[in-house]
């Protein structure tokens, strides 16, 4: 597999072990690496390492010397800017596509996202282009596109510790989610090497429960630190005007460009639900997201806090 170096490529390769799969995990060589390797290898995984960027490396030290049946790719890039997304969620995921095939692979597992229903973005862009790629292979494939993850909602726990307001977009209503762990997500991938049903499909899935808005996430971190809720709203008309700005100075300024995407990234994020698109009346739509697994986001928070309580 690939990606178990990320939270959910750890949590995947996890649950491959766990079902008694014979694993081998492809790792770029990094302290972090070497650290997941060895607890994978603990648990009876195999560990290559390599370049993912490098066709050579994939073919020679991911899948040379051994029989392989099934590929699960869990890569993602990290910065989501143009040339960092065509490098790694396109470029990269059709060389190990490439490779599994030459291999004798007869199933490609994909962790895609359920944000490429509206590509506007260019990892969003280059995302699809694979998965174009992968349902025109020979492979039988399963395209799998989460919801929003736990990890990504939880960036203002620490605010809210603290005293600060809980930031919304807007009115904090404008989007809506179904979270779904890592440990969820990665049992849900494991299931697509063996459930038919879950074969040459695309694959939206959430978490349990109903879909949860920004502002009841701030709502259920206020309850549960013992704080009265309070908020700052960042108005979205505000954003579209840094937007602008920094996509002016990006002609000048590759600094200015990088900037100019993280912000388009944000803008996407706050005002875009991560639930499945309706494509008839163009709405997202909560009883459309399937949804997966026993983890719940408010109890991944309550956990959080628990862990660290003398930060209260």
């Amino acid at each position: 597999m690939f990606g178990a170096s990320g939270t959910i490529g750890k949590a995947t390769a996890h649950a491959l072990i766990a079902d008694g799969y014979s694993v081998t995990c492809f790792l770029r060589r990094s302290d972090t690496g070497e650290a997941i390797a060895a607890e994978l290898e603990t648990l009876g995984s195999t560990c290559r390492f390599g370049d993912i960027t490098d066709p050579s490396s994939i073919e020679r030290d991911a899948f040379a010397g051994g029989e392989f049946h099934a590929a699960v790719s869990c890569i993602a890039s990290r910065s989501g800017e143009p040339g960092d997304a065509w490098a790694i969620d396109h470029q990269a995921n059709s060389d190990i596509l490439k490779a599994a095939r030459q291999a004798g692979v007869q199933h490609f597992t994909l962790l895609s996202a359920i944000c490429v229903q509206k590509p506007l973005l260019a990892f969003q862009q280059a995302k699809l282009a694979f998965e174009r790629e992968l349902m025109d292979s020979a492979l039988t494939w399963s395209i799998v596109r989460p919801t929003a993850f736990f990890k990504s909602l939880s960036g203002q726990i620490e605010r809210v510790k603290n005293g600060k307001p809980f930031l919304l977009f807007g009115d904090g209503e404008l989007t809506r989610c179904k979270p779904i762990s890592d440990r969820d997500l990665g049992s849900y991938l494991c299931a697509t090497l063996t459930d038919p049903a879950l074969r040459n499909r695309i694959l939206p899935i959430g978490g349990p429960g109903p879909a949860i808005s920004p502002k009841e996430q701030g709502q259920e971190l206020f309850k549960l630190v013992g704080k009265e809720p309070l908020f700052r709203h960042v108005p979205v008309a505000m954003m579209d005007a840094v937007v602008g700005l920094l996509s002016v100075a990006g002609k000048v300024s590759g600094r200015a460009a990088a900037r100019a995407a993280y912000a388009r990234i944000g803008r996407y994020y706050a005002t875009e639900s991560m639930l499945v698109l309706d494509p008839k009346t163009h709405e997202y739509r909560a009883d459309l997201t399937p949804e997966t697994g026993s983890d719940t986001l408010f109890e991944h928070y309550a956990q959080m806090i628990r862990d660290d309580p003398e930060r209260l």
